[in-house]
């Protein structure tokens, strides 16, 4: 009889264990992805950021901050020549932005505003961006005429979330973290996971210190405590304070290119 129901019919044999083998990493589809990705990078001579940041900290502020303050005096057989970006017909900065958003593309219109070539990754109800959206926004920015080999920096501005991204590589050079003074001290210990592999930290709207009372000090302890190899580098988007310094922790110099050893350098001191 059925133990289930009860219907007088015979049980069916039960069925035999199987053991199924799970040797495939889930993210395998995205690394590989991720592999190209920085394949193509490299090839261009081009470094990547991978900026993550929770929403509100800041993260398209400081990359208009970034277009406003860019060095205009280049040497002509430099990479960074004029772009010819949607939105941006004069672009001054040779400095390239893949935007990721849930919805809308406010932010990449904010961009396209301050003279940058960006193309609008909208994600759905994705809380991340992953190897493949960024492998589309490389081909977008290409069909606009915006050529990997002519920048100076590509920046991939993830989706507004400290959770999610931090899984999934997207074939970046650097990856960089920003917290705004305004989330308190503690975020890199509630967030651990995302500043752990971090090379840069941002401390953002330190023209806010005093307002919020934000500790900085605190901060530096819990960012080397679970990031201990990252350097800090605290900056205002709206004064332009620490700008300089960001550029040299990018290891931006006159003729482009990042300098890799330099990026992982110890803490920088302000």
């Amino acid at each position: 009889m059925c133990v289930d129901c009860r219907c007088g019919q015979n049980a069916p044999e039960p069925a035999a264990p199987r053991r199924l083998d799970l040797g495939e990493r889930l993210l395998r589809r995205n690394d590989l992805r991720a592999a190209a990705n920085r394949r193509r990078f490299r090839q261009a001579q081009l470094p990547v950021v991978n900026l993550l940041s929770a929403p509100g900290s800041g993260k398209t502020a400081l990359l208009e901050r970034l277009a406003r303050d860019w060095p205009e005096a280049r040497d002509p057989d430099s990479r960074g020549a004029t772009l010819q970006g949607r939105g941006a017909p004069n672009a001054r900065p040779p400095m390239a932005v893949i935007v990721g958003d849930l919805a809308t593309d406010n932010d990449a219109r904010r961009l396209w505003a301050a003279g940058l070539a960006a193309v609008q990754i909208s994600t759905g109800q994705a809380c991340h961006l992953e190897a493949g959206m960024v492998e589309r926004g490389v081909l977008e920015l290409e069909q606009e005429g915006v050529a990997l080999a002519r920048l100076e920096l590509l920046v991939i501005e993830n989706v507004g979330n400290l959770v999610c991204p931090a899984a999934y590589d997207l074939g970046e050079s650097l990856r960089v973290v920003m917290l705004s003074v305004t989330e308190g001290e503690d975020k890199p210990l509630k967030y651990a996971a995302s500043f752990h592999g971090a090379d840069l930290v941002l401390i953002n709207k330190i023209d806010l210190l005093g307002a919020v009372e934000f500790d900085l000090d605190q901060c530096r302890r819990h960012i080397a405590r679970v990031a201990p190899r990252a350097r800090i580098v605290p900056v205002s988007a709206r004064s332009g304070a620490g700008l300089s310094a960001l550029r040299g922790a990018l290891g931006l110099v006159r003729d482009g290119g990042l300098d890799l050893a330099q990026a992982a350098m110890p803490v920088l001191q302000p």
